[in-house]
C-alpha cells in the first residue's frame, strides 16, 4: 500500500486557494504544494491537525492507502511516498 494525500480534492470541495490555507495555517505555501501534488516524504501531526481545523475535515479525508506494493528497497528510498 502506499499514502496518497487528497488535499487538492479538499481544497476544490471547500473552495479555497492554496494561498488562503497557508494564512490560515501558518504553513507556507511551497510546503503545502510538496503535499498537495504527493511529493512530501512526512507530515507532522500539528501540522495536519492545522490543516484538518481550516479544512473542517478529518486526517481520514485527506490521507488514504491505495494499492501497491511496498518494497523494502522503494520503502527505503521513499519511492513508495505519494506524501
Amino acid at each position: 500500500m502506499s499514502i496518497e494525500i487528497h488535499l487538492d480534492r479538499m481544497l476544490v470541495e471547500r473552495k479555497m486557494s492554496l494561498t488562503e490555507l497557508s494564512e490560515k495555517v501558518g504553513v507556507s505555501i511551497q510546503n503545502l504544494s510538496i503535499l498537495k501534488t504527493g511529493k512530501a516524504r512526512a507530515i507532522r501531526f500539528s501540522t495536519l491537525s492545522s490543516i484538518c481545523h481550516a479544512l473542517d475535515c478529518t486526517p481520514g479525508d485527506l490521507i488514504s492507502n491505495s494499492p501497491g506494493v511496498i518494497t523494502p528497497e522503494s520503502a527505503a528510498s521513499g519511492d513508495n511516498l505519494t506524501a
